[in-house]
């Protein structure tokens, strides 16, 4: 029986909305904005300078001089509050415990930030990967961020990112089917997506 749900996405894909959706349909809880958010809460940060660092990993030589800063256990590290210590191997610490909480509680939708490597092992897990054509993207994109000059880098940027974020904290790919129980296109649409997910989980076409 599952009890949880990872969601992989491609920029642009849709796939935030969709496990949105996924979760509400389910009636379970989603770790996705409401993560920065509580992450902001426990670190005494404003929640728009946690988002900046989201999915994201710190510059090779930011990460030699702050490494042994950040040894600590989430009880020891979370309560700085000073923004000048903030990075992204400490939201990476943050993200990682709170994701390992909200999983032993179950009924949770976890999207992105590595939780089909986290939790991998986890057979109460189901893994989604949501993809799309790159053109769909890029149009997606440019229709939901107006003050975005080039789509297409941005799509690409964003990818990026999130590999090399898998990549340093997990090593691993992401795009490689294996970690996922599921890999579906998001050109099917909306709803033929979710009435296929939610068929994968509960064996119900409901």
């Amino acid at each position: 029986m599952f009890r949880v749900v990872t969601v992989s996405r491609e920029y642009g894909s849709g796939g935030s909305r969709i496990a949105s959706l996924l979760a509400e349909k389910l009636h379970w809880k989603l770790l996705d904005n409401a993560l920065i958010k509580e992450i902001a809460r426990v670190a005494q940060l404003d929640p728009d300078l946690v988002a900046q660092y989201d999915e994201r990993v710190d510059p090779w030589l930011h990460r030699i001089s702050r490494q042994s800063l950040w040894r600590g256990a989430f009880e020891g590290v979370a309560g700085v509050g000073e923004a000048d210590f903030f990075d992204a191997e400490r939201m990476f610490q943050l993200s990682r415990e709170l994701i390992l909480e909200a999983a032993e509680i179950g009924d949770c939708v976890v999207v992105g930030r590595g939780g089909q490597c986290l939790l991998q092992s986890r057979t109460d897990c189901f893994h989604l990967l949501i993809y799309a054509p790159l053109a769909q993207r890029i149009e997606r994109v440019r229709g939901r961020v107006s003050s975005v000059e080039n789509a297409e880098e941005l799509v690409s940027e964003r990818d990026a990112q999130r590999i090399s974020y898998t990549r340093q904290h997990y090593q691993q790919d992401p795009n490689n089917l294996h970690l996922y129980q599921m890999a579906i296109n998001s050109e099917l649409g909306e709803q033929a997506v979710l009435s296929a997910v939610i068929c994968a989980i509960t064996g119900s076409n409901q």
